[in-house]
């Protein structure tokens, strides 16, 4: 399940102008303290915090944030064919794709939120969730408006099912995030709320801007993107986490407006290049929590991406167009753990349950806990150098 934006307690961010106010430095112990930063409000566009309004760094014209896309083709007629996603949209003079913030002016194809923030936070790791990547870490963690799905469970759809122009935005170029992320003590800076994908190019951008500065790439993605992009960005960022929605096409169809199959191989690619890469599944009442999908999916991560992928089964809250359904019983949750459990997966996580056992991680080999978690605050570490301190079996993620 994508991290939420506006729902929970979390550190905001505003985007500032050089030479105007600076954002104060984040840690984790000032995260749990309860401090607050002014925040873009994703919902409303409205810029607050506890210190007052602070301007945003405003662009001069929309010009700041366009720029020409990768992966398209042109076609006869001035017309072009998207090949960023599987839908391969084929966009007429002047039109847009599925997704909204890709344009095609005069035969050439535009992004239109290149440095087009919609909504900036600093969140803690475990909130995207990575729970095998820099455990304790917090994220400066940005998004741009549009996607290229339409969930009907979507808790972000205040800024993924609108078009750029229809939510306020601030000019936040590669450097600038580089430097807001460094300032703030953030190791990692992760393109989450929306879909990553329809802001390729700014997020590739950033991610090679924050590792010249030093500071890593997360990504977190529903994994709707064609094999060639997504084989360049394994290169570029440092761990992606894919929400796989159902492991149904029949879900995929009805509920996502996309394909399985795609999200599926696009994991699988992750997997094959060695990107680091844990998996999310919202277990959804009565749509996609059927014991045999879920002893399903487990024999596919196991048979096809292997035992060590981290696998986190995620709590339902009814959301924007599916608040008919009530939220996931624990007892559901636990039953897919256990399913999972019994196919051989190494690392299965109950998610959206504060304090349950299951949130921590525990050695498959002698079974101690060696991280303990606790909702998004990390108790004890027991891994050193990569192993477990027990039994020094070697533990797959990034740890240092």
């Amino acid at each position: 399940m994508k991290d939420r934006v506006g729902r929970e307690n979390k550190m905001h961010i505003g985007l500032f102008p050089d030479g105007q106010h600076e954002v104060p430095g984040c840690d984790r112990r000032s995260f749990l303290k309860g401090v607050s930063l002014p925040c873009l409000a994703a919902c409303t566009g409205a810029l607050a915090g506890t210190q007052g309004i602070v301007p945003l760094l405003a662009a001069d014209s929309d010009a700041q944030f366009i720029r020409e896309a990768q992966f398209y083709e042109k076609q006869p007629y001035r017309k072009i064919k998207c090949k960023l996603c599987p839908r391969e949209c084929v966009i007429d003079d002047h039109e847009r794709g599925y997704c909204g913030a890709r344009e095609n002016r005069g035969g050439t194809y535009y992004t239109l939120v290149h440095s087009r923030v919609a909504t900036a936070h600093i969140d803690p790791i475990e909130k995207k969730p990575f729970f095998h990547f820099l455990p304790g870490a917090m994220a400066f963690s940005i998004a741009t408006a549009g996607c290229n799905v339409n969930c009907k469970m979507c808790q972000n759809w205040e800024i993924s099912q609108v078009r750029p122009e229809q939510v306020r935005s601030s000019f936040a170029p590669p450097a600038r995030i580089a430097e807001l992320a460094r300032q703030n003590r953030c190791p990692v800076v992760a393109y989450t709320y929306s879909e990553p994908v329809i802001f390729y190019e700014y997020m590739t951008d950033t991610a090679r801007a924050a590792h010249e500065a030093g500071v890593r790439s997360v990504v977190v993605t529903g994994g709707y993107v064609s094999p060639d992009p997504l084989t360049k960005l394994c290169k570029t960022v440092d761990a992606i986490k894919v929400d796989l929605k159902a492991y149904s096409e029949k879900f995929y169809k009805e509920i996502v407006n996309g394909e399985m199959k795609h999200v599926l191989k696009a994991i699988e690619t992750i997997q094959k290049r060695g990107t680091w890469n844990e998996i999310v599944y919202l277990l959804i009442p009565t749509l996609n929590d059927s014991a045999a999908e879920l002893q399903a999916l487990a024999k596919w991560v196991k048979t096809d991406l292997g035992p060590d992928v981290p696998l986190h089964f995620s709590r339902f809250h009814p959301e924007y167009l599916l608040k008919n359904l009530p939220p996931t019983p624990l007892a559901t949750l636990e039953r897919a753990k256990a399913i999972a459990d019994a196919e051989g997966l190494h690392y299965v996580y109950v998610g959206n349950v504060p304090g349950h056992p299951a949130e921590s991680t525990y050695c498959p080999k002698c079974h101690k806990l060696i991280v303990e978690r606790a909702g998004y605050t990390i108790g004890a570490m027991h891994i050193k150098g990569g192993k477990c301190r027990y039994c020094q079996q070697a533990i797959p993620g990034v740890w240092s």
